[in-house]
């Protein structure tokens, strides 16, 4: 996969997640990284335990491992060697960087025209909330993703990973592709102005468009569909089992492969949404009768899976075939999702 990037050099002036995410990213594809930590390092290093052996040998924090892979690490105070970073700055084709709106430029001096700069920070660059910090939890909170993540009835739930920061280092990686690409094309250079909180809202979706159809506010359904039914975990014998039914034929297949009492009314997704709990009801008796290996050879042709524990999941015979955990400078790392393939060659 290297090389698609090659020649590109990215200064990363990020921390903690979103922009060195994106940044891991694009040193997949084969861009140079170059990343500058404060003596210190990046706050992620002490975000233990647990705490494993990083890419120099040295202890880190396993958080630190998920996103800066495949960098070259630098260190400089940018308060007192401020020089010496706009110089290695001034050698870039894209900086990413997360202070606060306007922090880098006071800190180095202005930027040099002809680099792309990703900034990336809690609510963007202009707005009342522009100076406002803000982790991924603050931001899950005000966002409204936390209003509708957990059991009803429940107290708020986060995501269980920093779900805004990844989203936001996704969407900064292909800002950057497109803005490179347009550089090459037209020879403009592009300022990005990426924010966690554009990219949280983007990302609610159907809850979004759900809320300003009706007019009401979703609420938190544990593992169930607003718009889908049946479309969540139920309790097997072993354990707990997801079925999601997307479509009315998937719903036909179920019925027969679990023998349930269907009714004339539960053909559509429409009268199964409006008779929830009697369809989830006659799922959850039926699914109680099998363990979750059993459901899935029954299953077969409709979306199920076991809920796994995370172990679990990185030893799915799917992860060893994709090789989803690789070895990076000694280190055992997840893989780049990134897979790129040749076309056939047609006789």
């Amino acid at each position: 996969m290297g090389g698609i990037l090659e020649g590109i050099r990215i200064v990363d002036v990020s921390r903690i997640l979103a922009g060195p995410y994106a940044t891991q990213m694009l040193s997949d594809l084969g861009a140079e990284v170059i990343k500058i930590e404060a003596p210190w390092g990046d706050d992620t290093r002490y975000w233990g335990p647990p705490f494993t052996t990083g890419f120099d040998g040295k202890q880190v924090a396993a958080y630190f491992l998920s996103c800066n892979r495949g960098k070259e690490i630098v260190t400089f105070d940018l308060k007192r060697e401020k020089n010496d970073v706009r110089a290695l700055i001034e050698t870039a084709d894209v900086v990413v960087e997360n202070f606060r709106p306007g922090t880098l430029e006071r800190l180095v001096g202005p930027l040099p025209n002809d680099i792309i700069l990703c900034s990336i920070s809690a609510y963007g660059a202009t707005g009342p909330r522009r100076d406002e910090p803000g982790y991924d939890v603050a931001l899950q909170a005000r966002s409204g993703i936390m209003g509708i993540t957990g059991q009803a009835g429940g107290a708020p739930v986060k995501v269980g990973v920093a779900w805004i920061d990844v989203i936001t280092g996704l969407n900064a990686g292909n800002a950057i592709l497109a803005a490179l690409l347009h550089k090459e094309r037209t020879g403009e250079i592009m300022r990005i102005d990426l924010s966690l909180w554009d990219c949280a809202i983007a990302a609610l979706v159907n809850q979004a468009h759900n809320a300003m159809a009706s007019g009401k506010n979703p609420t938190p359904m544990g593992s169930a569909h607003p718009n889908l039914v049946p479309y969540r975990a139920f309790e097997a014998k072993d354990g707990w089992f997801v079925i999601g039914v997307g479509s009315d034929n998937q719903w036909l297949t179920l019925v027969e492969a679990l023998a349930l009492e269907n009714q004339e009314s539960w053909a559509t997704n429409e009268g199964r949404v409006n008779s929830r709990k009697a369809v989830e009801s006659c799922v959850e008796n039926a699914v109680l009768n099998y363990n979750r290996g059993e459901l899935e050879q029954k299953l077969i042709g409709v979306p199920c899976a076991p809920v796994n524990t995370v172990l679990e999941a990185l030893h799915d015979p799917q992860s060893v075939a994709r090789q989803a955990v690789t070895d990076f400078q000694g280190v055992d790392v997840l893989a780049s999702p990134l897979r790129f393939m040749q076309p056939s060659k047609r006789e």
